[in-house]
């Protein structure tokens, strides 16, 4: 099985806690970014960048649906194509700016694909498959297939609020179809509101890190170039 580690947002506790846990053991994840954030610890995403981690686009100011009050000034409803265009483009020119990477990969904020409402409402899908390598989607009920998966839609598990053998069921799962899990966590820390635990994470990496399970561990953009290239799809009829 392959297994990507995807971290949103660009919070800190990331840099505090996460990236030491994961550079001790080799690890290298996928962080999708808010440019906003990354001057909070600047230095600690540049580090990040020398050590291997993937920097991926999660949109400039992270707009969701209105149905969340926090989102109603930039909601999704709201939003025409070429808005959602606007909101990936400067986050690419920021992170660019800040980190001196080109995003290969994007997160859907809150894991929402459409702009737009009723008989307007469109995805924006297809415009994820023109600019990246893949689009990484929030709260899934499983694994890829890399035979079937769609990169621009891929499915991702939430890693917040899981203890290790909560994680382990999943990691067995995948391991049993010969799958490609992603896990999405957002705040690194002690158990708290969408944290991911550092014992968890840290166990996930002693795990994975063991020849004898079989567990390929890698950033979505190193994962999906492998799949690209390698991986003879279904051509639709």
């Amino acid at each position: 099985m392959a297994l990507s580690l995807t971290f949103d947002d660009a919070r800190p506790s990331q840099v505090d806690n996460g990236i030491p846990i994961l550079d001790s053991y080799g690890v290298k994840a996928t962080f999708y970014v808010t440019p906003g954030r990354i001057d909070e610890r600047l230095s600690g995403w540049k580090s990040a960048v020398e050590n291997g981690h993937e920097i991926g686009n999660h949109t400039l100011n992270h707009p969701c649906s209105g149905n969340f009050p926090w989102a109603r000034h930039k909601s999704l409803e709201g939003m025409r194509l070429r808005d959602i265009a606007r909101e990936i483009e400067g986050a690419d020119e920021a992170i660019e700016s800040l980190l001196g990477v080109t995003p290969e990969t994007f997160a859907y904020p809150c894991g929402q694909t459409f702009v737009g409402r009723g008989a307007g409402l469109q995805s924006y899908i297809p415009l994820i498959h023109t600019l990246y390598l893949a689009g990484r989607g929030w709260m899934s009920e499983g694994p890829n297939d890399p035979v079937f998966c769609d990169p621009a839609n891929l499915f991702a598990v939430e890693l917040d609020g899981k203890d290790f053998d909560e994680v382990l069921q999943i990691i067995s799962g995948a391991s049993e179809s010969g799958s490609w899990l992603i896990l999405a966590g957002h705040e690194i820390g002690n158990p708290g509101s969408q944290t991911t635990w550092e014992s968890t994470l840290e166990q996930i990496c002693k795990y994975a890190g063991d020849p004898e399970n079989g567990i390929w561990i890698a950033p979505v953009n190193t994962i999906i170039k492998y799949i690209s290239e390698n991986v003879h799809r279904p051509h639709r009829k």
